[in-house]
């Protein structure tokens, strides 16, 4: 479990950049701990406890990229924010096609950096929401969603869901049939008002996807609405009356 009582992990090769991070971080009162090599960094994530990790890409012995993929094999739920040195956006789509959270692009405001951690922390700590924090169980047929649990089964099987994909998830089950643009689900599951990061959504609807229907390229519960953004399917059009 997340606790905001845990530090946050710091990798960042950048000595000036990383002891700037800390400086901010702990002016804010959260406790730090600082890595700069990548090996290392994948070492210390995978045996302690951290409330959120900041994962800069390039790094010595291994990329942020692989280590992010490591640590997801083993924690779905820990906030991962990704530092890109460059504007491409390769490398903020396959930072979250590996597990990210979210991204920041260098030269960053450190303000702004801030304002994203606290973010990821706040929507950590308040990861189920209101109105389904008294349901047990949400079935649609073959896929069935344990609000109280953070679980999904698909054909009686677990289905690994990083905290967000969860949140996306949950959000669209609670309002079938509701279509939601892309700067809505970013308001609402990342907690924020930022625009021109539609990869972000997309690229996490394209992961859940991958894991909750049979045929991704022609979804059943998580639809595109064209020209708007996605919606889950009408409970009619899944057969569940």
């Amino acid at each position: 479990m997340i606790s905001p009582s845990n530090p946050i992990l710091i990798v960042e090769d950048d000595l000036d950049l990383s002891e700037l991070i800390k400086i901010q971080l702990t002016d804010s009162d959260y406790e730090v701990d600082q890595v700069t090599n990548g090996r290392l960094a994948l070492e210390k994530a995978l045996n302690n406890k951290y409330s959120l990790i900041i994962l800069d890409i390039m790094l010595p012995e291994l990329d942020g990229f692989e280590i992010c993929k490591a640590v997801r094999k083993e924690d779905q739920q820990i906030p991962i924010l990704m530092l890109t040195a460059k504007a491409e956006e390769i490398d903020k789509i396959m930072g979250l096609e590996f597990g990210a959270d979210d991204y920041l692009t260098k030269p960053f405001s450190i303000r702004e950096l801030t304002a994203r951690v606290k973010a990821l922390l706040r929507r950590a700590a308040n990861s189920e929401p209101q109105d389904s924090s008294t349901i047990d169980k949400m079935d649609f047929g073959d896929l069935i969603i344990f609000p109280k649990k953070r679980s999904v089964q698909l054909d009686d099987n677990l289905i690994e869901l990083t905290s967000k994909e969860f949140d996306l998830l949950l959000l669209f089950a609670t309002n079938p049939g509701r279509a939601y643009s892309r700067q809505e689900l970013l308001d609402i599951v990342w907690g924020y008002q930022y625009s021109g990061y539609s990869h972000t959504v997309n690229s996490h609807i394209n992961r859940l996807r991958s894991k909750i229907e049979k045929d991704p390229s022609e979804p059943k519960f998580i639809t595109t609405v064209w020209g708007m953004g996605y919606k889950f399917a009408e409970l009619e059009e899944l057969g569940i009356e």
